[in-house]
């Protein structure tokens, strides 16, 4: 994470079942309607809570708002694991990777991407996730390409590439200028890499 740009963010600890389960709302609340032109009296209002309950979650909105934007991202990254965790074939495995980053994606409204990419705490912490991602699947291409599934390449630039895209397609980029569906969008990135990837006959 880009630390010059959340130094302001949040320790973590642990939450009360109550803090919990007001971060959950919340996240449901972002994902649907964004969060940036959200005031902490109308989360307050929204939640059926007073402020120094929100405060006592984050000293500020803009602090709320990245630590409910991370909290999403953890969330995401546990569940999309959790899916390959017993997958062996690596090639589907990459597969059922994107798969899952689609679906983790598709209750994210264009106003919460939108929102995420204009305020660069929040930022940070998606790019931090874009970059995760690509790590991931480095890993996924140089073990396939040790089993002998997928030919020998250079998997960092091909993973950096895979990042790229994947980060276009959580902005509306793609999209915007494609016409695809965040979903499409994977299922074909899904397509595109693993045929790149077989070996030559």
């Amino acid at each position: 994470m880009t630390r010059s740009e959340v130094t302001a963010m949040p320790r973590r600890r642990t939450l009360t079942a109550r803090q919990a389960d007001l971060l959950n709302r919340l996240e449901q609340l972002f994902l649907a309607e964004g969060f940036g032109a959200f005031t902490l009296d109308d989360l307050a209002a929204r939640m059926r809570c007073s402020k120094s309950t929100l405060y006592a979650l984050a000293p500020s909105k803009e602090q709320l708002s990245v630590q409910v934007v991370s909290h999403f991202f953890k969330k995401a990254t546990e569940r999309i694991e959790a899916r390959i965790a017993e997958v062996a074939d690596v090639r589907v495995r990459i597969g059922d990777y994107l798969s899952a980053a689609a679906d983790e994606l598709r209750p994210a409204s264009r106003e919460f991407i939108a929102d995420i990419a204009a305020f660069p705490p929040a930022r940070a912490v998606y790019e931090l996730n874009a970059r995760a991602a690509a790590t991931r699947i480095r890993t996924l291409i140089a073990e396939g390409v040790q089993q002998g599934a997928f030919r020998d390449v250079h998997a960092a630039l091909v993973s950096e590439m895979v990042g790229l895209t994947i980060e276009n397609i959580h902005l509306g980029v793609i999209a915007k200028r494609t016409g695809l569906s965040d979903a499409e969008a994977f299922d074909a990135l899904a397509e595109f890499l693993l045929g790149g990837l077989s070996p030559t006959a």
